[in-house]
C-alpha cells in the first residue's frame, strides 16, 4: 500500500515541472531580449544579500549577453553594471558613459552609439582621469572575465577599511610606502637595462618594481626560475603583466590589523639614500619623521600563495616583528602541498605502499620514477602551509622579506621537478631515485650507480636563491675526480633547477667512467644518522634494526658508511683517518639501470 502510494508522485512532480516550463516558453515566447535582460535585472537588484547579486541569475545574466554578440548600447551597460556589481562597485551611466565606482578611484567607459567600447579611463582620488589602454583592449576584444579580474585587482587595492579620515591616512600612508620601494628600486648598483630585466627580477632589492599606473597597482616580481628566465628575457612591460604562471609576483597594500600600529605619513628614505651594513637603504627612525597609529598594517599580497616552510614564516615574523596569525595557515609536509598547487598533480600517479611514485619522462627518450617517502617528509622541520600575504610596517623589511621567499621558492622548484607527472610514460623504466630532506635547506638523491650493485647519494645543499651545491657519495667511484664531478653537478643544477635533468645528467658522465674493482665495505662499518640543524633526523631517525638489501645495510631511513679506502685519493688524502663519511641510503625498487 505504502509503496503503490509513492510510486505516482515522482511522476506526477516530474508532469508539473515539464507542464511549468511549457508555459513559461508561451509565455516568454513573444517577449524581446531587452525585455528578458530587464527581468533578469530586476531579479538581481531583490538578492537576499544586498552585498553580492544572486549567483544563479547572474550565470544566467552571463549566458543571455554571450549569446549576443551583436554590441548594442543597453547589452554593453548591462555587461558592465553586472560587472561593477560582482567585484562590490557602485555603477551608474549617463547617455554614453558608464561610471564604475569605488571609495579610491573609478572607472570611466566611454560608448559609441553602437555599443562599442570608445575608450576606458582610470582616475585615482584627486588625480584627472588618464587613459587605459590594456584595459579598453579587454573590453573591445570582448574579454570580460579578464576585464573583471583586473577591476577585482584594483578594488582589492584601494579597498581600505575604517572611516573616511582613517581611509585617508592609509592611503597617504600606502602612498609613502610606494614611493620609498620606489626609491630602493632606483638605487645604485641595480641592473636598469631592460635586457636585464629577468636579473632584476632574481637578484633586485625588491626584484622588478612595476610602478605603479592608474589602471594597475604597483606590484614586485621577485622570482623566476633560470629556465623561464631564459625564456622569456625579452618580456615588454604589458607582458610582463600577464605573465602569471612561472614569475611570482607580489604587491604592497594594507590590511586590518587587530593592534594599532605606527605607520610613516612620509617618505622613510632620504633622496640621496645610504646603505647599510648588509647592502640595504637606511630608513629614518618613526620618531623622527611625521607618523601616525592606525589599526593597520601593510600588507605584501602575494599574487600566487606560496608553500613556506615553518622556519621561513618565523625568520619572516622576526624580521618585521608582525607574527603571522597561525590560524590563517594550515600545515602539511611540503611535497603535499607542492602537489596540491601543481596542476601536473591532477594527472595519476601509481601508488606504493601508501606513497606515489611520479613519473618523468625525457622529449628525447628515456624515463625516470622518483620517489618522496611519506614517512622522512611528514616531519616537524618540513612542515609547510600556503602563505598568501606578509604582514610589515617600514619599507626596509621587503628586501630582507623578499630574499626568504626566493630561497623557498629555489627549493619549491627542485622539489616541483620531481613531481611531475608525465601524461604518457614510456614502458620501461630507466632509473629510480628516492629523495628525502636532510636539513631545512638540503635534500638527498638516493640511486643505483651504474655498472655496478652499489648505490650512491648526490647530496644537495641549496644555502640560498641563487647558491647549490651537491656532493657525491657512494663505494666504487674511484677514478673521478669527486671534487670536479661535484662542482659539475652543481652547475648543472643551478642552470637547469631540475632534479630529474641533473641526474640524468650525472649518471651519463657516471656511466663513461670505468670504476675500479670494487672491495668490500669494512666489517667495522657502522650507521650513524645525518642530524638536522634541530637535532632531528628525518632521513635516519628511524634507523634501528635495518635489513641488508642487494649487500647494502640500510631501510628506508637508514645509512650507510664508506670507508676511507673507498673514496677518492684527493678527498681521502684531506680526511682524518678516524672519520668516515656516512651517507643516507634507501632499498630502490627493482630496476635494472
Amino acid at each position: 500500500m505504502w509503496l503503490s502510494e509513492q510510486l505516482p508522485k515522482p511522476h506526477g512532480a516530474v508532469m508539473k515541472k515539464n507542464t511549468s516550463i511549457s508555459n513559461l516558453h508561451c509565455k516568454f515566447a513573444e517577449k524581446s531580449w531587452n525585455h528578458t535582460f530587464q527581468l533578469v535585472r530586476r531579479c538581481m537588484e531583490k538578492s537576499r544579500d544586498e552585498s553580492k547579486p544572486c549567483e544563479p541569475l547572474v550565470r544566467s545574466l552571463e549566458r543571455l549577453q554571450e549569446e549576443l554578440q551583436a554590441p548594442t548600447m543597453n547589452n554593453m551597460k548591462c555587461r558592465l553594471e553586472m560587472i561593477a556589481k560582482q567585484q562590490g562597485m557602485g555603477f551608474h551611466f549617463t547617455e554614453s558613459t558608464c561610471y564604475l565606482t569605488a571609495d579610491f578611484f573609478y572607472l570611466e567607459v566611454l560608448l559609441l552609439p553602437s555599443g562599442e567600447v570608445q575608450e576606458v579611463k582610470v582616475a585615482l582620488q584627486g588625480e584627472h582621469p588618464a587613459p587605459s589602454r590594456s584595459l579598453l583592449h579587454l573590453l573591445r576584444s570582448n574579454n570580460f572575465s579578464d576585464f573583471s579580474m583586473r577591476l577585482g585587482e584594483l578594488f582589492a587595492q584601494y579597498n581600505i577599511p575604517g572611516d573616511n579620515k582613517t581611509k585617508s591616512k592609509m592611503l597617504k600612508s600606502l602612498q609613502c610606502l610606494w614611493k620609498d620601494l620606489q626609491q630602493i628600486s632606483d638605487m645604485p648598483n641595480e641592473p636598469k637595462c631592460f635586457e636585464a630585466q629577468m636579473g632584476l627580477i632574481n637578484n633586485g632589492r625588491v626584484g622588478f618594481l612595476m610602478a605603479e599606473k592608474q589602471d594597475y597597482p604597483p606590484s614586485l616580481y621577485f622570482y623566476s626560475s633560470p629556465n623561464d628566465c631564459l625564456k622569456n628575457s625579452e618580456l615588454s612591460f604589458e607582458e610582463l603583466q600577464e605573465f602569471k604562471p612561472a614569475v611570482q609576483a607580489a604587491r604592497a597594500t594594507i590590511g586590518v590589523s587587530d593592534l594599532t600600529r605606527k605607520l610613516q605619513m612620509t617618505s622613510l628614505i632620504s633622496e640621496a639614500p645610504q646603505l647599510d651594513t648588509q647592502g640595504c637603504p637606511a630608513v629614518a627612525a618613526f620618531s623622527e619623521v611625521s607618523n601616525e597609529m592606525l589599526p593597520t598594517c601593510f600588507l605584501l599580497r602575494l599574487k600566487t600563495p606560496i608553500p613556506v616552510l615553518f622556519h621561513i614564516v618565523e625568520r619572516v615574523g622576526q624580521i618585521t616583528g608582525v607574527t603571522i596569525p597561525d590560524c590563517d595557515l594550515q600545515w602539511a609536509p611540503l611535497p603535499k602541498l607542492l602537489m596540491k598547487a601543481s596542476e601536473s598533480a591532477k594527472s595519476p600517479s601509481e601508488p606504493l605502499d601508501g606513497q606515489e611514485i611520479f613519473t618523468v619522462v625525457f622529449p628525447e627518450g628515456g624515463m625516470h620514477t622518483y620517489v618522496l617517502p611519506d614517512s622522512s617528509w611528514d616531519v616537524p622541520t618540513q612542515r609547510a602551509a600556503l602563505l598568501a600575504s606578509v604582514p610589515f610596517t617600514q619599507p626596509a623589511h621587503v628586501s630582507a622579506v623578499l630574499e626568504l621567499l626566493r630561497h623557498q621558492c629555489a627549493f619549491n622548484t627542485l622539489l616541483r621537478s620531481c613531481l611531475t607527472q608525465s601524461a604518457s610514460p614510456a614502458s620501461v623504466c630507466d632509473l629510480h631515485f628516492e629523495v628525502r630532506p636532510e636539513y631545512t635547506t638540503s635534500i638527498s638523491v638516493t640511486f643505483r650507480q651504474p655498472h655496478i650493485d652499489r648505490l650512491a647519494v648526490l647530496l644537495v645543499n641549496i644555502p640560498n636563491a641563487r647558491q647549490i651545491t651537491c656532493q657525491l657519495f657512494g663505494g666504487g667511484l674511484y677514478d673521478l675526480s669527486t671534487a670536479i664531478l661535484d662542482e659539475y653537478i652543481s652547475i648543472v643544477l643551478t642552470r637547469c633547477m631540475s632534479i630529474p635533468v641533473a641526474m640524468r645528467a650525472l649518471y651519463i658522465r657516471l656511466e663513461k667512467t670505468t670504476s675500479c674493482p670494487i672491495t668490500a665495505v669494512a666489517e667495522n662499518d657502522r650507521l650513524s644518522p645525518v642530524m638536522d640543524t634541530d637535532g632531528q633526523s628525518p632521513a635516519a631517525s628511524q634507523s634501528a634494526a635495518m635489513p641488508e638489501h642487494d649487500g647494502v645495510p640500510g631501510s628506508v631511513c637508514g645509512a650507510v658508511s664508506v670507508s676511507k679506502s673507498e673514496l677518492h685519493p684527493e678527498m681521502s688524502a684531506s680526511m682524518p683517518d678516524d672519520l668516515h663519511p656516512f651517507v643516507p641510503v634507501a632499498p630502490m625498487a627493482n630496476c635494472q639501470s
